[in-house]
């Protein structure tokens, strides 16, 4: 796997448990970072939380079907992810129907492991590309990494380079978390950073967000940081 140098962070949802563990032991030797889940109700949980670059998402699923959880999270979560539709069928008229309902791509079944990384690579690597250049939005959070401005409920954040790079990142992936990797490389690519560097930019960008009485940045022990906006997410350490 080598999508812009950066973890993946990829979603599993497969009823068939032989399947599953095949998907599953193939991506993560590739270095993909997985979660997994084998019902529609339970993709949804997890889906929902934001935090995924990826969703592989079979169409039979007990209770909530695959359609249904594609749909879903793109109404009610709002949730751009890329996600990737598994099939039985080879119609024209069922391949519509995934990309109608939400879908980014499809894969027919019995398929090749190697096709199906590959569209997930390209997926993401398509999110990414887009993700870089189009206004961001979140909980009165708003980013436009053209102009490079930012404001938060009308009222601009005034950050440095850095800072906004992180915060663009962050909502990227609200209100999921984002790994102290990701972000360090996010803000300074493949040169590694000071001992402290990255601990002084969250103090700075918390502190312009708590200014402007933004969604609190929240760091989440052992994992990373995420975008709090007191609206039911676990808490987290609110420190640095």
């Amino acid at each position: 796997m080598d999508v812009q140098q950066r973890t993946v962070r990829l979603l599993i949802v497969e009823s068939d448990g032989k399947m599953l563990e095949e998907m599953y032991a193939y991506m993560e030797r590739l270095g993909y970072v997985l979660d997994s889940a084998s019902t529609g109700t339970a993709g949804w949980h997890q889906a929902s939380g934001g935090g995924y670059d990826a969703i592989v998402l079979d169409v039979m699923l007990p209770g909530m079907d695959g359609l249904t959880l594609c749909r879903k999270l793109r109404e009610e979560a709002f949730s751009n992810v890329p996600i990737i539709m598994l099939t039985d069928s080879t119609s024209l008229e069922n391949r519509v129907i995934c990309l109608n309902w939400g879908a980014d791509d499809f894969v027919t079944k019995p398929f090749a492991m190697l096709e199906l990384e590959a569209r997930v690579r390209a997926a993401v690597r398509r999110a990414r590309a887009w993700g870089s250049t189009r206004i961001l939005r979140w909980s009165g959070i708003e980013l436009d990494p053209q102009r490079h401005t930012a404001t938060c409920n009308g009222r601009e954040l005034r950050l440095r380079p850095k800072c906004f790079a992180m915060l663009a990142r962050l909502m990227r992936s609200a209100p999921g978390v984002v790994s102290r990797e990701d972000l360090e490389h996010e803000i300074y690519g493949d040169a590694p950073p000071e001992s402290d560097s990255l601990r002084v930019h969250v103090h700075l960008l918390r502190k312009a967000l708590a200014d402007a009485g933004a969604p609190v940045l929240k760091t989440v022990p052992h994992l990373g940081f995420r975008l709090d906006d007191g609206a039911g997410s676990p808490d987290g350490d609110a420190e640095g």
